[in-house]
């Protein structure tokens, strides 16, 4: 079941089309865009794709309580969603971001950023990169 989220959260959040799910088809299958956006959630707009061959990575990356992330970018474009728990996004220049269980998140590229728990609970983000082979989807400062 994990898997088949997983995927629908792919196709919504990178092609924009959801298989070409048409509530005229007859399938009926509820579908939900958790976002759509040619900015990052600071309203930066997405820079272009870089050149070079497609590399996709999907990470689930769990936070523990109380932890604060080191400061990095991110030279690709990602998106996400937070799959439970609560998490604080902040640039270096101080804008922030709440997320709870549920929310999407389209992430800041070359910005420097970090994310942190303040939460009781663990902290689950689902996140896909669109990068290319042999460069570095997330850069620590």
């Amino acid at each position: 079941m994990k898997k088949l989220i997983y995927a629908i959260c792919f196709a919504v959040l990178f092609t924009g089309n959801v298989w070409a799910l048409d509530e005229a088809d007859g399938n009926g299958l509820p579908v939900e865009v958790l976002t759509r956006s040619g900015s990052s959630w600071d309203g930066s707009k997405l820079p272009d794709y870089p050149a070079g061959t497609p590399e996709i990575t999907i990470l689930r990356i769990g936070i523990p309580p109380g932890t604060e992330l080191p400061l990095h970018e991110h030279p690709v474009i990602n998106a996400g969603v937070l799959l439970k728990g609560e998490l604080t996004v902040i640039t270096e220049d101080h804008k922030i971001l709440h997320l709870k269980a549920g929310d999407p998140i389209v992430e800041v590229v070359n910005t420097w950023h970090y994310g942190k728990n303040e939460g009781s609970e663990p902290a689950e983000i689902l996140v896909f990169y669109a990068g290319v082979q042999g460069r570095p989807i997330t850069v620590k400062k």
